[in-house]
């Protein structure tokens, strides 16, 4: 049965649970006590009764406690006055009626009654504690559960309000492309403006999910070179280098879009004769690892692609957790930028 649609029946469900388990304790308890004298009429019925009696006592504490709506996190002097004062007499009386019914006991034998009083006094007080405990404990369980509800709702939040700031950024970046090729060659311009719309409905699609698979983002990377390769020909010089089994691993939508930008902007455009561009992926060290890699060096970052890197290493901590890292290094007249996500993305 599902209770996850219906938390009252759960609820129920755990209450009855303590209250049986509980009591079936106390009964096993007495037992135990007066187990020299189960062998006597009437003993195991008596006992019996009382734990019976003790189920329909405490279930009335508990309808009180509802009514009186005492869930509330204070303590009040009622939450035990009642049990001590009320409960333990009423529980008394009740297994003196239990003893006399069933065992005909005359009322000489009842000088048990002292005890009694003060024995069901500390059960049901400490019946009152743990049910007290146990509402603490879901209190303090769902005011967790609604801290993490509303953290996740935060996060979610910031994620569309960083993918909502890369999308204009790239579509941007494009159109510039569009623009200079247009006075060149106008059916290549034509081409590149099908390649962008192309491109900008990946974007918006991709832009309602956290991430998408490696497979998925390199199809949009593509037809991104593809869009260059007509601006910038033999200067755009790109190869991919993807092991079989990494297409499926998660990404943050249009994260490596961003990287491979960069390496366009810094490694072909920034040079006369243009840049070698790797794309790679590769299992290593229970994680995979994706590269974006251009010839050239490390040079200083314009605001928008500052902005652009910061919001892909936040969205990739978002998007995929604490475990992924993206890290940019300049080694051997090669500008690299380094995407780590863990196995099980």
């Amino acid at each position: 049965m599902d209770y996850s649609a219906r938390p009252w029946l759960s609820r129920i469900n755990w209450y009855w649970t303590l209250q049986l388990s509980g009591w079936l304790c106390i009964l096993l308890f007495v037992l135990a006590t007066y187990s020299w004298a189960l062998h006597m009429k009437g003993v195991l019925l008596t006992t019996v009764w009382a734990a019976a009696s003790g189920l329909l006592l405490s279930h009335a504490w508990h309808w009180l406690f509802k009514r009186q709506g005492w869930h509330a996190p204070r303590i009040r002097w009622q939450m035990f006055a009642v049990p001590a004062l009320v409960l333990s007499p009423l529980q008394a009386a009740s297994v003196t009626l239990g003893i006399k019914l069933i065992q005909h006991a005359s009322p000489a034998s009842y000088g048990f009654l002292p005890m009694a009083l003060i024995f069901w006094a500390l059960v049901f007080v400490s019946w009152t504690g743990f049910y007290l405990m146990v509402k603490a404990i879901g209190r303090a369980a769902r005011a967790e559960a609604e801290t993490l509800r509303l953290q996740v709702s935060s996060m979610d939040a910031e994620l569309r309000a960083l993918q909502a700031q890369v999308n204009p950024h790239f579509f941007f970046n494009s159109l510039n492309s569009v623009r200079g090729l247009m006075y060149e060659d106008r059916d290549a311009a034509a081409q590149m403006i099908d390649q962008l719309a192309s491109l900008m409905r990946y974007a918006l699609q991709s832009g309602q999910s956290d991430t998408v698979s490696l497979a998925s983002e390199l199809e949009a990377v593509q037809a991104y070179l593809a869009i260059e390769q007509i601006r910038f020909e033999e200067r755009l010089r790109a190869s991919l280098h993807i092991e079989a089994g990494t297409e499926t691993v998660q990404v943050p939508p249009m994260s490596l879009q961003t990287l491979v930008e960069n390496a366009v902007k810094y490694g072909v455009e920034g040079s006369t004769t243009g840049s070698d561009i790797t794309i790679s992926a590769r299992r290593e060290a229970g994680c995979v690892r994706i590269e974006i890699a251009n010839t050239g060096a490390l040079r200083q970052f314009s605001n928008s692609t500052q902005v652009g890197l910061s919001n892909a290493r936040k969205r990739l901590a978002l998007a995929v957790g604490n475990g992924a890292s993206l890290e940019l290094a300049e080694h051997g007249g090669w500008v690299r930028a380094t995407l780590t996500l863990p196995e099980a993305a």
